[in-house]
């Protein structure tokens, strides 16, 4: 071979190798740029306590306590947003046209969407603050944007023997029997319903002690997950709301935290608490939801330390959203805090 075909070939192979390694690095770029990103919160001003659900339109439905927030003079009965993706979300209305009246008088707290029997079922506290009687009823309706037809009451505190009544968590068992489960530094307790759903069909019995409020459970592995929520809700940059974890082999448990110690005297396992470095304080009151990837998201309120209250004077307490990690079967947040940063949004096929 001559010399200028041996140079020629060696110039033709560097191009080769040069446009390889420059498309690797361009796949490398793209697949970083292409992916979805998201910071908290995901929705603002307010949504607080949020249950949240996919609905059969395809949207995920977030609904929160009864608030006052921007133009609204009166509270909104029931907060419900929407969102495609679980981080850009829109408001669409309240849940209710009129305030249920079993009760008298009271606000719409903590409410919990399930679908259930072909219907939306949104279970609800009707309460006020220092109220001796609080109580859970269950409204219906055939769309999840509402509006929800009220089917009363179905206990008050008095009633199930549980003081402070409220936060009601729906879960249907594979075989198909209805619970309740709820309470607010008083026990957490659950109770079998009635096939509708709308009556006490059981004997209660205690979960949990009377750190916690604001129930939550989840079946992975064959094992059930506690979520509960602990310390002061509402105090604005002073709340010291967090969540810790518990887990059982029965959906009646007992729940154990990850030292083996029974919940009911107990204070779980924490795996979400105020930013250590930040201004997000009083993480909690959550709801668990699965993207597509099979990865588990917990949604849950919190509070900008430089704007925590409302107009009202109430806690402002926006929507966040972080991934949950399991570790050792044990579920837990990176960092045990809220993440304000820039981070890989869920995977959602649609």
């Amino acid at each position: 071979m001559s010399k200028k075909l041996s140079l020629l070939f060696f110039l033709l192979l560097i191009v080769i190798v040069g446009c390889s390694n420059n498309s690797s690095d361009g796949e490398n770029d793209g697949k970083e740029t292409d992916e979805a990103m998201f910071q908290n919160p995901v929705y603002e001003p307010v949504l607080a306590d949020p249950s949240v659900i996919k609905a059969d339109d395809g949207y995920y439905y977030a609904y929160g306590t009864e608030d006052a927030w921007g133009e609204h003079s009166n509270t909104v009965l029931v907060p419900v947003t929407r969102s495609k993706n679980l981080i850009d979300w829109e408001y669409v209305g309240p849940a209710f046209e009129t305030k249920p009246m079993w009760k008298g008088s009271g606000s719409i707290w903590a409410p919990d969407i399930q679908k259930y029997q072909d219907q939306y079922y949104l279970y609800y506290s009707l309460s006020i603050w220092g109220d001796s009687n609080p109580g859970i009823g269950v409204a219906v309706s055939d769309k999840p944007e509402g509006p929800f037809e009220d089917k009363g009451k179905i206990f008050d505190s008095e009633e199930i023997g549980v003081f402070n009544s409220i936060d009601p968590y729906f879960y249907v068992t594979e075989d198909g029997r209805p619970y309740i489960f709820w309470g607010s530094f008083h026990g957490i307790f659950g109770v079998q319903l009635s096939e509708d759903g709308f009556e006490v069909a059981g004997e209660k019995f205690q979960i949990g002690g009377s750190a916690f409020e604001a129930p939550y459970i989840i079946e992975r592995n064959n094992s059930f997950y506690f979520f509960g929520s602990l310390g002061s809700c509402c105090e604005g940059e002073n709340s010291t709301y967090h969540v810790a974890v518990a887990k059982a082999d029965n959906i009646e448990g007992p729940y154990f935290d990850k030292d083996g110690n029974d919940i009911k005297y107990s204070p779980g396992t924490t795996i979400l608490k105020r930013q250590a470095d930040g201004n997000y304080v009083g993480p909690g009151h959550n709801a668990i939801v699965q993207d597509d990837a099979g990865t588990d998201w917990i949604l849950y309120h919190a509070i900008n330390k430089e704007d925590d209250k409302l107009w009202t004077g109430a806690s402002r307490r926006p929507l966040m959203l972080d991934p949950i990690v399991w570790e050792d079967g044990w579920p837990t947040v990176k960092n045990q805090e809220p993440n304000t940063e820039l981070q890989p949004a869920p995977v959602l096929n649609d």
